[in-house]
């Protein structure tokens, strides 16, 4: 990491994506990729620059050329942070009153063949389209490449945002108490996020008894009784913005038999998932080891969600662990496993940890015990 500033990698780490984006950009038969704030700006290139009505574009040519930076002039202290001046892009700045997207077609020329991010909105996809006279594609399968597969220095950086969702878990006693309304508890939560690490807290779900059956309810005024059953689902972004995201179901008292027999078996599936994770099997193999034995619980119509979802710079990213996706697992993949079961109008239950692949299995990011915690 930067020695002068957390909030990124060092210089060399984004040189070394930016190289691989364009050979893969190459591979693809593109002649650029376009790149406005985002999540993917963000990783190539460690800016958090936003996006409005005016033109933020990263450039990057297939050919290995420097890549440049469309930008406003009123923008260029959000570069400020980025890797950029260290790494000599070219940044070409303008002001209102000159045309972007004829800069963007100078660069390119007539004709080129790009490919752009899922976020660059309509508001400028379409004038770049018009001014280079082709329609882009979508990136996402050279950016994909790119992200889905974490270095070293990433997975570091998820190992400390796991650890920091932990010890916000481990304190649950001193938040969730009956006699509380969720937004209460959800309030203490949010303070404790940033308390142990987090830069902020990117969303917090506490579902009690009825509305722990809704997989993404947040919080509402409802006052937490003693024998509900509480899903705490919370997470954010740890310096240099890499994301947590933990589960953990809570009960206040103790549960009915029918209750703890259920959860065990959900205990059981999210275990099943975990132990399936290793390279060479597909994502929806995972999906399916914890289907399986929630269907022989006689639980299968109650999970209604897929099993997990990748995460990094953003909370929600490929690969996706669900049927249909063949995708075949690779060290340094890093997702989520949370099985749930939901029964409507009473209870429900998740368990969540974030997990990457290694060599010969995976290893977790959230420690903290698995089962119904009984505050």
């Amino acid at each position: 990491m930067s020695s002068h500033d957390e909030s990124r990698f060092a210089a060399e780490v984004y040189g070394a994506r930016l190289e691989r984006a364009a050979e893969l950009a190459r591979q693809a038969h593109l002649d650029a990729l376009l790149i406005t704030p985002g999540p993917d700006l963000v990783f190539l290139l460690g800016s958090r620059a936003q996006s409005f009505e005016r033109l933020t574009c990263l450039v990057i040519p297939a050919s290995g050329e420097t890549p440049s930076v469309v930008i406003p002039k009123m923008e260029l202290a959000a570069l400020k942070d980025s890797a950029a001046g260290e790494l000599g892009l070219q940044i070409v700045d303008w002001v209102d009153g000159v045309d972007p997207y004829r800069i963007v077609k100078g660069i390119l020329n007539a004709g080129a063949r790009t490919a752009v991010d899922d976020h660059m909105p309509a508001l400028h996809l379409l004038p770049i389209a018009d001014h280079l006279g082709t329609v882009p594609v979508s990136a996402t399968p050279v950016l994909r490449q790119l992200r889905m597969t974490k270095d070293p220095s990433e997975i570091d950086a998820l190992r400390r945002a796991g650890a920091a969702i932990d010890r916000v878990h481990a304190r649950m006693g001193e938040f969730l108490r009956p006699g509380r309304t969720e937004a209460e508890v959800a309030a203490d939560i949010t303070a404790a996020i940033v308390e142990e690490g987090h830069t902020a807290a990117a969303f917090v779900i506490v579902g009690s008894g009825p509305h722990g059956a809704d997989p993404h309810h947040e919080v509402s005024n409802r006052v937490v009784e003693a024998g509900d059953v509480v899903v705490i689902d919370i997470g954010g972004p740890v310096q240099p913005g890499y994301f947590s995201d933990s589960t953990r179901t809570y009960v206040l008292g103790e549960p009915g038999e029918e209750v703890a027999a259920q959860f065990t078996e959900l205990e059981r599936a999210q275990a099943a998932a975990v132990a399936a994770v290793r390279p060479g099997v597909t994502a929806e193999s995972i999906d399916a080891a914890a289907r399986e034995v929630l269907k022989a619980a006689g639980l299968a119509d109650y999970f209604v969600h897929r099993t997990g979802h990748g995460i990094g710079i953003s909370v929600h990213e490929e690969p996706y662990i669900v049927a249909g996706n063949t995708l075949v697992l690779e060290p340094g993949m890093a997702f989520s496993i949370e099985p749930g079961i939901y029964f409507p109008g009473e209870w429900g239950a998740r368990i969540e940890d974030i997990v990457v692949v290694t060599e010969d299995g995976c290893e977790s990011m959230n420690n903290r015990p698995h089962g119904l915690t009984r505050l």
